[in-house]
């Protein structure tokens, strides 16, 4: 069996002009996720490094995993530095690690999700908070927290009045 490798422990700071994006990551983040990571670097700072492979012949380091990162870095946060970590191998395997990185992030099951919201809920973050937070929008906090039932979800939320002034204006005409 091979040794496994631990390229983590050789995280350095590199100057962010010396790195650039691989000409073949078919990821793409959506709009709302894009602003879920840069609140999240914001919240939490760089918690990953930039996965790169170093260029010799030009002196660049070319991105294999964390281009949003590296983005959020030079456009939003218009860093000088960003933390890499390099890996060396040939470009058929810098492609497959890409899609190995993308794909093993792995999906939120919506269960789990539901009970984190309600518990977020319970201890007393608005559904504002929530939705600043957690990078949702408010009808998908709604939706989980009626996938654990509605009654424990929505016991101190604010209802308007306007079905008692609808009661009470049926009654008026009746």
């Amino acid at each position: 069996m091979k040794d496994i490798e631990f390229p983590v422990l050789n995280v350095r700071m590199v100057d962010i002009n010396k790195v650039i994006a691989n000409d073949y990551n078919p990821n793409k983040v959506a709009p709302p996720e894009m602003k879920l990571l840069k609140h999240s670097i914001r919240e939490d700072g760089y918690t990953q490094p930039i996965v790169t492979y170093y260029d010799k012949e030009n002196d660049k380091y070319i991105v294999v995993d964390g281009f949003h990162r590296y983005r959020c870095a030079k456009e939003y946060f218009h860093l000088k530095e960003v933390p890499i970590v390099t890996i060396d191998k040939d470009l058929k395997n810098r492609m497959a690690s890409t899609i190995r990185h993308n794909r093993a992030r792995g999906t939120h099951q919506i269960i789990d999700m539901s009970k984190i919201v309600i518990d977020l809920s319970s201890s007393g973050w608005s559904d504002g908070q929530i939705s600043k937070h957690l990078g949702m929008e408010l009808d998908e906090i709604i939706r989980l927290k009626q996938v654990s039932g509605l009654k424990e979800s929505f016991a101190n939320h604010v209802f308007s009045k306007s079905w008692e002034e609808f009661e009470d204006n049926l009654k008026k005409t009746n």
